[in-house]
């Protein structure tokens, strides 16, 4: 009897064992998670994709309205103006996506970013449309190669669905600031 009773008395330990993670997780799941109630699908890679795109958005429309006003070459006030409608209806579907997922989003510039805008602030003319693109060929560089990764790779299905479809716009706006960006540095030595 006694060996019974250690017996059901050791199973029901590792049962209780074995299934505390399981009933922790269930928890944290009806919870919504101890990190912001985001999806199932969504990782910390994701968010932190999502966040990082709303920031980089707001940067681009903010640049581009001060090319709006700044700018001497009409390509690049154009250039400029494109970004301010581009980023901001891109803007407007990850907040969609963020108010889904429980993600809170920024919602001012980042410090370099801020640093960027002052810097360029000072600038006028043609110095202004030099440093501008050049910005922008940068920067854009690097927005395609973080939404090529996470249109591939995002396990969100959203966040996958946003990236897959903002990168061909994002792309385009490279192609664009590349072609700019020459006939600025052109417009420089034709002035000296």
């Amino acid at each position: 009897m006694t060996r019974l009773l250690n017996a059901v008395t050791i199973f029901s330990f590792g049962t209780a064992l074995a299934l505390s993670p399981a009933m922790a997780q269930k928890s944290a799941d009806s919870s919504g998670s101890s990190m912001g109630k985001k999806s199932a699908g969504m990782t910390m890679t994701d968010s932190t994709f999502v966040k990082k795109a709303a920031r980089g958005g707001l940067a681009e429309v903010e640049l581009g309205k001060l090319a709006t006003e700044k700018a001497s070459s009409e390509d690049v006030k154009k250039f400029g103006q494109r970004m301010v409608d581009d980023h901001g209806k891109a803007n407007d579907q990850l907040k969609q996506v963020a108010s889904e997922e429980h993600i809170t989003l920024p919602e001012g510039l980042s410090a370099k970013d801020k640093a960027t805008k002052d810097r360029l602030e000072k600038l006028s003319g043609a110095q202004f449309d030099r440093a501008y693109m050049r910005d922008m060929v940068k920067d854009h560089r690097q927005d395609v190669a973080e939404f090529e990764h996470a249109s591939k790779s995002a396990h969100d299905p959203a966040v996958k669905s946003f990236a897959t479809q903002t990168l061909p716009t994002l792309q385009d706006h490279l192609k664009e600031a590349e072609r700019i960006a020459p006939t600025q540095k052109t417009a420089k030595n034709m002035s000296k």
